[in-house]
């Protein structure tokens, strides 16, 4: 199962609202990846509840642990060392994990390994894209995220830019449910716009205008509050798919066109996508269409890699583990952790 020069890496995610445990072999193949959502749980209130979350990260995380190891068919011997996600996200969250990965790391004697949560996410590409190595730009949209990042080298990350408000993750999610499709805004929106007409409503596309890479999407939110609003006013029957269709190709069109002048602009070859909202279908396929017009090559996660998941984590932690970094038993969770930062 393992050489002697295998590094395999026990990882736990528990930034959110899934718990998750993964076994990942030198940094690129999975053996096992286990994940055990809340989102059934969240939807009754429209959104995650941080308390609710911290409690059932406690039921789960001893669980997705040993099924991580068994799926793997690996015991703790065999495992070189634990990652852990310390920051961003919900601090309860957070702690279930990093208490957990700490209490492991202290039995076992293993190194322990605090990932940051959206280096977790830009690995993901790393999994399934064997021959993808950095340098490389990426672009990271999730529930908390939006940043377009230069991947220097492994653990090396210059932000180019990065939302001044909203993430595109949340505009999903407040437009979800300003439309009545509820909560996971993303997955639902990108169901219901492929009945609607993206050109049906002129929905604005915000720039920044001291920063040409940086996002802002509380406007786009704003305007379609009031397109709805105005409809309701007037007697307007508000067509949904058209609303979701109009908005999505919004968010689509600019983090597109940023991706794209930063891939120009600084001569990359390579762009990746990761994080949550990577998943959404019109954004991989715009993407796509716009890499290969530019003759640059892109690479995305399957979306079980997109959302959040320990496999990630695992692979990220591998390349901080090889570099030598490792974490102290007062490792604590960090929940508005900035990318680059220890």
């Amino acid at each position: 199962m393992k050489n002697e020069k295998d590094v395999l890496i026990l990882a736990i995610e528990s930034s959110c609202d899934e718990t998750a445990a993964a076994v990942v072999k030198n940094g690129r193949e999975v053996l096992s990846n286990i994940i055990s959502s809340q989102i059934a749980l969240h939807t009754l209130y429209g959104g995650v509840v941080p308390e609710i979350a911290s409690r059932k990260h406690i039921e789960k995380v001893n669980q997705v642990v040993e099924e991580a190891l068994k799926e793997a068919e690996v015991t703790m011997d065999d495992i070189t060392a634990i990652a852990v996600t310390y920051g961003p996200g919900l601090v309860g969250a957070l702690l279930v994990g990093v208490s957990a990965a700490k209490a492991i790391a202290f039995a076992t004697g293993k190194p322990l390994v605090g990932v940051h949560h959206i280096e977790g996410h830009i690995s993901a590409n790393y999994i399934e894209n064997k021959e993808l190595e950095p340098p490389f730009a990426c672009l990271v949209v999730s529930g908390g995220h939006t940043h377009l990042v230069v991947v220097k080298d492994y653990g090396e990350y210059e932000i180019l830019g990065k939302t001044r408000d909203d993430a595109a993750g949340e505009a999903f999610d407040k437009v979800a449910r300003a439309i009545g499709l509820g909560y996971p805004g993303g997955p639902k929106i990108d169901k219901v716009a492929k009945e609607g007409n993206p050109e049906a409503i002129s929905f604005p596309r915000a720039k920044v205008s001291d920063a040409v890479y940086d996002f802002s999407f509380s406007g786009l939110k704003s305007a379609v509050l009031n397109y709805l609003n105005s409809c309701e006013m007037k007697g307007i029957e508000v067509k949904q798919a058209d609303v979701a269709a109009s908005f999505q190709k919004s968010v689509v069109d600019v983090l597109v066109e940023h991706a794209m002048l930063a891939v120009k602009e600084y001569g990359f070859t390579k762009l990746a996508i990761a994080g949550g909202v990577a998943s959404n279908s019109a954004l991989r396929s715009a993407m796509q269409e716009a890499c290969k017009k530019n003759g640059v090559t892109f690479y995305y996660p399957s979306p079980v890699l997109c959302t959040d998941n320990a496999a990630m984590i695992g692979a990220a932690g591998y390349y901080d583990y090889i570099k030598g970094i490792r974490s102290g038993y007062d490792l604590n969770a960090v929940p508005n952790l900035k990318l680059g930062e220890r």
